[in-house]
């Protein structure tokens, strides 16, 4: 198969496209065939080297945990699919080895579910690894309908979906972007204000019996400025700081694959209370200019390499 792969920790060039064997797959394992993955920013870190120590790369490694594609093959054990259905997940394993990026991938039952009907290849696969981080803060954080909640970033990957789904929730959801994001975030039905200085009073401004729950999918001292704003009983939840937990008696979230929440998310797909945004499109060849364009930091959506 064809596979983009690296040999060793470094810049977006040590990406190649190679021949690579079939993955061979076990009793509650799936083989996949991929017709299309997306970018995270922890992708590029791996590739980078920055999580060294916390998860295990194994060269020469296959990049990327999204996917979107159709079963070719089934387990011994696996009743939950068949050999035709069509497919999403966030196929994170124990190490990084065989990744998505590749014509095939063998993907642990527990990490796929069925592909929202209403969504392209494309747009499933990229949903998963972000629609899953804000589902799963949401969850944790235990948000309700009629709560105020602030999510910071809330034009992200990952906040575009959390406003989204709280919205879905009939919560009040307050949103912190940059002054250009703040129409966008309206059409989501956020209640947009800007970052930086002054944030704690122009949040008091629109909630001032302050907020319920805090989601913070930026880190960077979003935890210590939101802490003053939380309403009697209100909690944190942080992807990105580990003070939401240790410090602040809340949440510190690191995304697991799930199929449950799979299936939460693609009935809100199909059911026209969630859209996925894309920023731009890569062939397979192309994957290290789709690495190079999420790591600008710069696009709004996600990018997406088609095989």
């Amino acid at each position: 198969m064809r596979a983009i792969t690296y040999s060793k920790f470094g810049s977006a060039d040590v990406l190649e496209l190679t021949d690579q064997p079939d993955p061979h797959i076990g009793p509650d394992t799936l083989l996949v065939r991929v017709k299309a993955a997306s970018v995270n920013p922890v992708d590029w870190k791996i590739r980078q080297g920055y999580l060294e120590g916390l998860i295990d790369t194994v060269f020469p490694a296959v990049p990327g945990w999204d996917v979107a594609g159709v079963v070719e093959q089934v387990g011994l054990d696996t009743p939950e699919f068949q050999v035709g259905d069509e497919v999403y997940g966030y196929v994170r394993k124990d190490t990084v080895q065989g990744g998505t990026f590749a014509e095939l991938v063998a993907a642990p039952v527990r990490t796929l579910a069925r592909k929202p009907a209403s969504l392209s290849f494309e747009e499933a696969a990229a949903v998963p690894l972000a629609g899953l981080t804000a589902y799963e803060a949401i969850k944790r954080a235990g948000v309700v309908e009629g709560q105020t909640v602030l999510v910071h970033a809330a034009a992200g990957g990952v906040g575009t979906f959390a406003v989204q789904i709280l919205k879905a929730l009939g919560a009040h959801v307050i949103g912190t972007a940059s002054e250009a994001n703040h129409e966008f975030l309206r059409k989501l039905g956020a209640e947009p204000v800007t970052y930086g200085d002054g944030l704690a009073d122009r949040v008091r401004a629109v909630a001032p019996d302050g907020v319920d729950v805090v989601l913070d999918f930026v880190g960077g001292g979003a935890v210590a400025a939101s802490a003053e704003l939380l309403a009697d009983g209100g909690t944190i939840a942080s992807i990105a700081d580990p003070t939401a937990r240790t410090e602040h008696g809340g949440h510190y979230v690191w995304v697991r694959p799930s199929a449950a929440d799979l299936d939460a998310l693609t009935a809100l797909f199909d059911a026209g209370k969630l859209t996925v945004e894309i920023a731009q499109v890569f062939d397979l060849a192309d994957a290290a200019d789709a690495h190079r364009a999420s790591e600008t930091g710069h696009t709004r959506g996600k990018v997406v390499v088609r095989v």
